[in-house]
């Protein structure tokens, strides 16, 4: 499939959830009326939630990157596919006035909603920029820390997006990448289903590859810090057994 296609895919379905503001993303999270249960369901606590604007609370992802960042007070952070920012804010709360969080989206509508909710709730040290992972609009060296939450699977060249992510990074700066990954190779079918790749799914690489990628991009001590396996209702049973949760830290 062609990476120009597969983008124009994403965006849109994107921008569909951030017009409508609603989440049915099974792959992400158990697909449910209740965004609030689906963000809990992806692994967000009650008490975090109620310190950030409800707004940004969309129910996708698949993990809770920022639960393991160890983000202190002053840190430059930087949010690849940051949506509504549900993230973004997390770490805000995290890093305080001193700090700076940077949330990047390559759709329009997404990052226009974050702007807002940034605005509406007096967020001085928070900035959506608009962009693709693959090419970050952020200077060499700038960041202390990437976070990203299911979104670099949807990446078509998972190594140039690891890349950038490495050269944004200042030297011993560290990423806390919560994604989904392959145990194995995915069918045929899959790979070239355009709402598999919208849902989180078609991009998944196997997950020794998927490491592998990134140690390959230059970072070290890759770990995955935690993993689970993966299902929602509905899973073809050709891919049940095969889908795996991760959060993954590594440094420059």
């Amino acid at each position: 499939m062609e990476a120009k296609k597969i983008k124009q895919a994403v965006k849109e379905n994107y921008a569909k959830i951030a017009k409508e503001n609603t989440s049915c993303c099974p792959a992400c999270a158990p697909c449910v009326t209740d965004i609030i249960e689906q963000a809990r369901a992806i692994g967000y606590s009650q008490a975090e939630l109620k310190r950030i604007p409800s707004e940004a609370i969309m129910g996708l992802g698949c993990g809770n990157p920022t639960a393991l960042a160890n983000l202190k007070p002053g840190e430059v952070v930087l949010d690849l596919g940051a949506g509504a920012g549900i993230d973004v804010f997390l770490a805000a709360n995290k890093v305080g006035g001193k700090g700076r969080v940077i949330g990047i989206d390559m759709t329009p509508e997404m990052i226009q909603r974050g702007k807002e909710i940034a605005k509406k709730n007096g967020y001085k040290n928070v900035e959506f920029k608009l962009g693709e992972i693959e090419i970050l609009p952020v200077e060499d060296e700038s960041i202390d820390v990437i976070l990203s939450n299911c979104v670099i699977n949807l990446s078509p060249d998972k190594l140039k997006t690891y890349k950038e992510a490495y050269r944004a990074l200042k030297p011993k700066g560290r990423i806390l990448i919560s994604d989904l990954v392959a145990e194995g190779k995915l069918p045929k079918k899959i790979r070239e289903s355009f709402d598999a790749w919208t849902g989180c799914i078609a991009g998944a690489l196997d997950k020794n590859k998927y490491l592998k990628t990134i140690k390959q991009a230059g970072f070290k001590d890759v770990r995955v810090v935690h993993q689970a396996s993966f299902y929602y209702q509905g899973m073809p049973k050709a891919l049940r057994g095969k889908i795996t949760s991760i959060k993954v830290k590594a440094y420059k």
